[in-house]
């Protein structure tokens, strides 16, 4: 049996950028099938992380100044292009993680994350947009317009929301929420011991 790893995403985290790209060939090289869980984080800090809208408010100019350091260094790593902060942030996301579930139901969630990642965080285009998140679909073979519709419907409305409250009730405060089994890692920076949790 293959072991098994879950996700829980938002695309309008930079963290989650980051570890979405690094955690897939980890999966692949220990043998591990990903789940792929949409969440709205947004979500999760109004329940249980206010502390993060604290923290934009009056931020720590030291740390503001090391975060973008650290991203930079994580996206060299990954060859990944990275801007941030973009010129929309936070961005709304329920639309495009209400999209997550229409393509995760057409089996291409991976391709959808991917564009709608890169759209935000490498092009700096507003994935909040209907005309973007179009095209992010276009991108991954979908048809925008069934995604588009599927992202206002109640069924992608309510499986966000569950995904949400699944996530709250596990212990999770944000994105990537990362679980092998019941034992939980948070963040990008943590694959090392996901990778660990894995093969023990």
């Amino acid at each position: 049996m293959a072991r098994r790893l879950e996700v829980y995403f938002d695309c309008s985290s930079p963290w989650t950028y980051l570890a979405f790209h690094a955690v897939q060939p980890l999966a692949r090289e220990v043998g591990a099938e990903i789940a792929w869980k949409p969440i709205l984080v947004g979500g999760v800090f109004n329940a249980v992380n206010q502390t993060v809208y604290e923290s934009r408010a009056n931020p720590n100019p030291r740390k503001a100044a090391y975060m973008l350091q650290d991203l930079q260094a994580w996206a060299r790593l990954y060859g990944l292009r990275i801007v941030f902060p973009p010129a929309v942030f936070p961005v709304n996301s329920v639309k495009a993680m209400r999209g997550a579930f229409h393509a995760l139901d057409e089996g291409k969630l991976v391709p959808y994350a991917t564009a709608a990642f890169e759209a935000y965080f490498g092009e700096d285009r507003d994935i909040a947009r209907d005309d973007v998140l179009a095209e992010v679909a276009t991108r991954a073979g979908l048809d925008a317009g069934r995604l588009l519709a599927a992202a206002a419907g109640d069924d992608a409305k309510g499986r966000l929301r569950a995904n949400t409250e699944e996530l709250i009730a596990r212990g999770g405060f944000g994105s990537p929420s990362l679980f092998v089994g019941e034992e939980m890692f948070f963040g990008n920076d943590r694959l090392p011991l996901v990778r660990a949790a894995l093969l023990a």
